[in-house]
């Protein structure tokens, strides 16, 4: 399992004008074979930090995702809205257990 954890930024005036492409991105990679959880969420305390949560089945279902329409057209309209300060981070986990 693949876990992706990070932000991104993007100017908070934006933020209504981001979010149907952000709605788009989420909605398409939930329905891609391998994806286990994809979710972005604005920061209560800083309303330009969007936080990135995503969970991949495996390697093949991640480098799938990142040669999918949804994503390229995501990553097209990153200048267009200001976003930048990209930081995300894979972890290689195992199976996941209740805590």
């Amino acid at each position: 399992m693949l876990v992706i954890i990070g932000t991104i930024r993007l100017p908070a005036h934006r933020l209504d004008e981001a979010r149907p492409a952000m709605q788009t991105m989420v909605s398409a990679s939930r329905a891609e074979p391998g994806c286990l959880e994809y979710s972005y969420a604005q920061d209560v305390l800083d309303a330009r930090l969007i936080r990135v949560t995503e969970v991949w089945s495996d390697r093949a279902a991640l480098e799938a995702h990142f040669r999918s329409p949804h994503i390229a057209d995501w990553r097209a309209i990153w200048a267009v809205l200001g976003i930048g300060d990209r930081k995300l981070v894979l972890y290689e986990a195992g199976d996941a257990r209740p805590t």
